[in-house]
């Protein structure tokens, strides 16, 4: 039974719930009351009429839990977010948090603009399968997040500054009975400002268990200084799966193959591959894969990497060598004077600003992963 099938399927024991800034607990007639807590027709009235749709502020420092639920069985199925301040140091200040069956550490603690795909802490418009931004404005995802027992998604406000206005909806269902091979949803975010040559980024560290690496939104911010406006994206990605050790059991073949184009990448979107931000002038670049048909299942643990090689061509390889700029290949040299010479093209190592929002299915609702890095980490370069 597909998708399309079950919209006409009726279930009996399953409620629904909108958790909002009206009716945070999403309790049965919860919504559009009055915040004091008064009885009178006239507050009762006032209520109604839209009286606090949103927290208002979210001040520095502060937590506010979006969405919780205790003792039942339930699946999240949309959230929506939209906030008064979109700047980078904002999207990357604000932590996204969930928790899963009352566990003690989250299986999803990221950044809240990176995990709803804005790669580099920039708005910009776009959908897929999971997630969209519909006019760069908003935050929106459709992952199904099971729990069994319980759930708690919240947002912490790590800026320096009071946030004005957060409005935001988590819609989920309680009483689903979940399956017993039901893995729990996570999320791990990376950074490295910049990437060491000849070290793949990890946009997953290694993990035990089983389950399934469902996609990843990543962020760059090429070096144009060091290596002029020269193509970054000849690295690939290489998956590591179930005892896999130097040689990995899954390898793209170049940055922009990886996401279903080809020959550099400007701005797109489709349901599973994208690249929303193509700035070519910054190059700053923002896209994401998402392995829903073609799935990655792991049995005993995975690791997930990427290379940064870059691509120099005629062009740029004399602007380079005669800046002294030295390049390297596989940890040897690259001999600048007869690359100049050939007029052709050629790989070499670089060290550009990378991150990455990795999501996945686990047969657990802990991972064990590094905790988010501290928000000055998160901003530094950002603006």
């Amino acid at each position: 039974m597909n998708d399309y099938d079950n919209l006409i399927r009726y279930c009996a024991h399953v409620q629904t719930r909108w958790a909002t800034a009206e009716n945070p607990h999403g309790e049965p007639g919860g919504a559009c009351r009055p915040a004091n807590g008064a009885q009178d027709t006239a507050a009762v009235l006032a209520a109604s009429r839209k009286a606090h749709p949103c927290l208002s502020p979210l001040r520095a420092g502060q937590t506010a839990v979006l969405a919780d639920a205790t003792a039942a069985s339930g699946i999240v199925r949309r959230i929506w977010i939209t906030i008064g301040d979109r700047t980078p140091e904002m999207l990357r200040s604000l932590r996204l948090d969930m928790f899963w069956d009352g566990a003690a550490t989250p299986a999803v603690s990221v950044p809240l603009g990176d995990f709803f795909g804005h790669g580099t802490a920039r708005m910009t418009t776009f959908q897929n399968a999971l997630f969209g931004s519909p006019e760069g404005r908003s935050f929106n995802a459709w992952v199904p997040m099971p729990f069994r027992t319980g759930m708690r998604i919240q947002v912490t406000n790590e800026s320096g500054k009071d946030l004005s206005m957060l409005y935001y909806e988590v819609d989920y269902t309680l009483g689903d009975r979940i399956e017993a091979d039901a893995l729990y949803f996570h999320a791990h975010w990376r950074r490295e400002s910049p990437t060491t040559p000849l070290r793949d980024f990890e946009i997953m560290p290694r993990l035990g268990g089983h389950g399934r690496f469902l996609g990843v939104t990543l962020g760059v911010m090429a070096d144009t200084a060091g290596f002029l406006k020269t193509w970054w994206g000849e690295g690939e990605v290489k998956v590591y799966l179930d005892g896999d050790s130097v040689h990995p059991t899954l390898c793209g073949t170049g940055t922009e193959d990886y996401i279903g184009t080809g020959w550099g990448q400007g701005a797109y979107a489709t349901p599973f591959q994208g690249c929303p931000l193509a700035d070519h002038e910054k190059h700053r670049y923002g896209f994401y894969r998402l392995h829903i048909p073609d799935p990655v299942f792991f049995h005993r643990e995975i690791r997930v990497t990427i290379q940064q090689i870059g691509c120099w061509g005629p062009d740029t390889i004399a602007q380079l060598h005669g800046l002294g700029v030295r390049l390297t290949l596989g940890g040897k040299p690259v001999d600048m004077a007869a690359a100049v010479g050939a007029k052709g093209y050629g790989l070499f190592e670089r060290h550009d600003d990378w991150s990455s929002c990795a999501y996945f299915y686990l047969d657990r609702p802990e991972n064990g992963l590094p905790a988010l890095a501290p928000v000055a980490a998160r901003v530094a370069g950002v603006a």
